[in-house]
């Protein structure tokens, strides 16, 4: 896996999502997979995919005629990758006002609160 991570576009993320809960896929398989949940053509995910492998995000592999891609990246190291470039970019890196502004406008079910005690919880001890 990669150390420095690259910059995933939000339409790359897709792209990233797709490979991430399964590999290795083609890149037929990659627009079959975002059939329905995306309006792009065929063209529009190859340029993607093309994207992707420039930044090393994902690697490529031939076999025959057949090209497939799967993730250099791994998923949890790109979120949290982009939740601290969120976190300073809109809350200067501070955690507390995002946290505070996320309780006071969603919707809490008892079990998203009962969660949320357990992992503060946790964070405790």
């Amino acid at each position: 896996m990669s150390t420095e991570l690259p910059r995933i576009s939000d339409a790359e993320w897709e792209i990233m999502k797709v490979l991430w809960s399964r590999s290795p896929q083609s890149a037929k398989d990659i627009i079959a997979a975002l059939d329905g949940k995306r309006d792009w053509n065929p063209k529009t995910v190859r340029t993607l995919i093309a994207r992707l492998t420039e930044k090393k995000a994902i690697g490529c592999s031939q076999e025959g005629r057949v090209y497939t891609y799967y993730p250099l990246v791994r998923e949890e190291d790109c979120v949290k990758a982009e939740t601290r470039s969120f976190l300073q970019r809109i809350y200067g890196g501070t955690l507390q006002p995002m946290l505070a502004h996320f309780l006071r406008e969603e919707e809490l079910s008892r079990e998203d609160i009962a969660e949320l005690r357990r992992i503060l919880d946790e964070r405790k001890e």
